[in-house]
């Protein structure tokens, strides 16, 4: 991802990052729209080999600051910059009467994948859910084969469900 910085010049540790250690976890701002964008541009490539297009993503990441009915973002910052970004959407569950928070668009710079990062974020999202009655619990979805992000999904307490997802795409007008 060209980002204009050097990581692996001013990362030079290679151990977990936490809060205590400088990390910031906090709630995104409409001005980390680019950045945003930027992962979610990232991890299409990465993830799916799929180039997302800028117009539509960047409005779709906007439209989370502009209705947080959708959700909300999450973003980790270290020595002042963002590396590692999550979305939190709503779907509601009457058979729970109460809230699913879906976990999606999880990106971490590479550099600072396998060092916490995820899991504080994660932390920081149960930590908001906590105080909400609403959320009864939290699912995401993760590619067949992405074998790393599973295990670090059930190292969060995270179980495989028996459901599968099934997709039809409408088209709509430009």
């Amino acid at each position: 991802m060209k980002t204009g910085i050097k990581w692996s010049k001013w990362v030079t540790d290679t151990n977990d990052l936490s809060r205590d250690e400088g990390l910031l976890i906090r709630l995104a701002r409409p001005e980390d729209v680019s950045r945003i964008r930027d992962f979610n541009q990232a991890m299409a490539r990465e993830t799916e080999g799929k180039s997302l297009e800028d117009r539509v993503i960047s409005q779709g990441v906007q439209r989370i600051f502009e209705e947080p009915i959708h959700g909300f973002y999450v973003v980790a910052e270290y020595q002042g910059h963002i590396i590692g970004t999550l979305m939190v959407t709503r779907e509601w569950s009457d058979w729970r009467n109460g809230q699913f928070w879906w976990i999606q668009s999880v990106y971490v710079v590479r550099e600072f994948r396998r060092r916490g990062v995820y899991r504080e974020m994660y932390q920081f999202v149960r930590e908001r859910a906590s105080s909400s009655q609403e959320v009864c619990g939290f699912r995401l979805y993760v590619e067949k084969d992405n074998e790393v992000a599973q295990k670090t999904y059930r190292s969060m307490g995270m179980k495989e469900t028996p459901y599968l997802i099934y997709e039809e795409k409408l088209l709509r007008p430009a």
